[in-house]
């Protein structure tokens, strides 16, 4: 097993946020030695202010962390000035989810999507970078050499552009399953949701499939589909990608390949992890509505799976909770527990009525 790389966890003063970042630090590998907070990361020459900066500093020399992981966005020369007066890396959020999305890869296409999502990074980054290596402040954590800022824009544009066509001929390949699904009459559903929601688990529960799961996040970075009956009637089930907040607009682009397999789905099933506080179902439910819209995918299409429902504190049920938060169709909601198998049978019986009833 990899020896773990110590880092000082720079977030919000926020139960969720703490609570994600740490997940997203844990897959990508970190062990988290100190969690340090501030209402307001996002200004000033550190992103911190500079008293706060100085604290991490004294963190950082003190207990021996190697990497600095920020959670979020940061301007090159905040990530430059953080890192040099700590003498360590800093990472920002989108770089580090980009190392656990690199680390999780397995089909080629996925590849090529994390890649143009890497070079799209460092294109929105690329001026600051050139123009730090000029005034000869470059301390080694960029990874680049003495670029004039043209040269690297065109060079990066030069790669986004061959990954895209690389990109067009997966798509080109997806259409053509889609025409032969479309010719035999086999409709598609989908699994999406957020990231650690259970989708996979659920995948399994439904096809008898034996998928690899886990606790950590982004398990599944590739469309996964097998084919399931149900009540002799045939359908493809697809496992996708897992959504998450904050997750900026060329991610979600870098992936759209794979995740318009949503978009053509005769069925969404949104599975939302139940067992979560009310406040984290509501803005997990968020941040998948708003990807599902930015992919096009009508919610008419939208069955809610709320999942974990075995965990769910036994004096307040699944639907009560969501009652509470009013924010979807209640004919369209089924709690259950894929890992328990409570009501899994039931929700298999129901997309065969749903079936019969043109509902998709």
């Amino acid at each position: 097993m990899p020896r773990l790389i110590r880092t000082i966890l720079v977030t919000y003063p926020e139960h969720n946020a703490i609570s994600e970042a740490k997940s997203l630090a844990d897959t990508a590998g970190y062990s988290v030695e100190k969690i340090v907070t501030q209402k307001n990361i996002t200004g000033s020459k550190y992103g911190v202010g500079r008293g706060k900066a100085q604290e991490i500093k004294d963190l950082v020399d003190q207990m021996k962390i190697e990497v600095i992981i920020y959670d979020e966005v940061l301007r090159p020369t905040q990530q430059y000035n953080l890192s040099k007066l700590c003498k360590v890396e800093t990472i920002d959020r989108e770089r580090l989810i980009l190392k656990i999305f690199e680390s999780r890869a397995s089909s080629n296409e996925s590849r090529i999507q994390i890649r143009l999502a890497q070079l799209r990074y460092d294109m929105f980054r690329a001026r600051d970078k050139v123009r730090l290596a000029k005034k000869g402040e470059q301390p080694g954590f960029f990874g680049m050499g003495k670029y004039d800022a043209d040269v690297l824009f065109l060079d990066i544009k030069r790669h986004v552009s061959l990954l895209k066509k690389k990109l067009e001929r997966e798509e080109t390949r997806r259409k053509l399953y889609r025409a032969q699904r479309s010719k035999v009459g086999l409709q598609t559903i989908s699994i999406a949701g957020y990231t650690s929601a259970g989708k996979t688990t659920l995948f399994n529960a439904l096809t008898g499939e034996s998928k690899d799961i886990g606790r950590e996040m982004f398990t599944t970075l590739s469309t996964y589909t097998r084919a399931i009956s149900v009540r002799d009637i045939k359908f493809l089930l697809s496992d996708t990608v897992g959504f998450i907040s904050k997750l900026p607009a060329y991610m979600i682009d870098a992936f759209r390949s794979t995740l318009s397999e949503l978009a053509y789905s005769t069925l969404i099933l949104l599975v939302l992890d139940i067992s979560d506080p009310i406040p984290e179902v509501k803005r997990k439910y968020d941040s998948s509505i708003r990807v599902l819209n930015e992919l096009g995918v009508p919610l008419g299409k939208v069955f809610y799976i709320l999942n974990k429902a075995d965990l769910v504190n036994e004096f307040e049920s699944a639907i009560d909770k969501v009652n509470k938060l009013d924010m979807m169709d209640k004919q369209s909601i089924m709690a259950v527990s894929a890992k328990s198998g409570f009501n899994i049978g039931r929700l298999k019986e129901l997309l065969a009525v749903l079936s019969l009833t043109n509902r998709i």
